[in-house]
């Protein structure tokens, strides 16, 4: 059987997707070798906040967010071509709100819910009890790092893969299984029955924002809800 020959447009995507998973995986195990130490300076109060906010910030990036941009500034390619715009930002948003209605009933009813706290990552609290001037720099790099790139990571991702598989089935969307996948494999889950229901609603969350994109064909819902729900609950 003669094998299928690959069109230039799929070996310039699996260029792009090589590139995301390559730097993703190079910060990512560099984080894991150095989490210790890079914790313990996050964690030190003697060092200035914005200091340590920098270095927590830059580390998520570099495994959720630095892959992608590479990849655009390589192709010159704008965010705004996948799907950051106006049109539709009210369907896009609403429909990731429903999408996230199991894993927001999963983190406040049945997992220990400590109030909703936006970007309560680990150092937003000091962050918050800095200086005014301090707090909001801070905070928007927080914003920046957890919110935005987390978020717009996983459309960027989902994006090149279904362009380069198209599924013919509508609802059937290999971009967002791989994401779904993904965000598994990068968050400590249990495999406990509590666990297992949490790994479902993250299923549903991630799968079911990602299918709303692609019917607006608006990012801000996935962007939002990484700012407002996930890094919230």
């Amino acid at each position: 059987m003669k094998k299928k020959q690959l069109t230039n447009e799929q070996k310039r995507l699996d260029t792009d997707l090589w590139i995301i998973a390559l730097v993703t995986l190079v910060v990512f195990m560099c984080y894991a070798m150095f989490s210790k130490e890079l914790m313990a300076i996050v964690k030190n109060d003697d060092i200035p906040v914005l200091l340590r906010v920098l270095l927590n910030a830059a580390v998520q990036f570099g495994v959720a967010g630095l892959g992608i941009t590479v990849v655009c500034i390589f192709r010159k390619e704008k965010f705004t071509e996948f799907g950051l715009k106006s049109e539709n930002i009210i369907k896009a948003i609403l429909g990731t709100l429903i999408s996230f209605v199991p894993y927001i009933i999963n983190n406040v009813f049945i997992k220990d819910f400590e109030g909703y706290q936006p970007f309560s990552v680990i150092i937003a609290k000091d962050v918050l009890n800095s200086n005014i001037f301090v707090a909001i720099i801070g905070m928007l790099m927080i914003a920046v790092a957890w919110g935005f790139f987390e978020g717009f990571n996983y459309v960027v991702i989902c994006d090149k893969i279904n362009k380069r598989c198209p599924s013919k089935n509508k609802w059937l969307d290999y971009g967002a299984i791989t994401c779904v996948i993904i965000c598994t494999l990068f968050h400590p889950f249990s495999t406990s029955l509590l666990g297992i229901i949490e790994i479902i609603a993250t299923a549903i969350a991630i799968y079911g924002m990602l299918i709303v994109k692609k019917k607006t064909g608006n990012a801000w819902g996935c962007v939002l809800a990484f700012c407002f729900i996930w890094n919230a609950l």
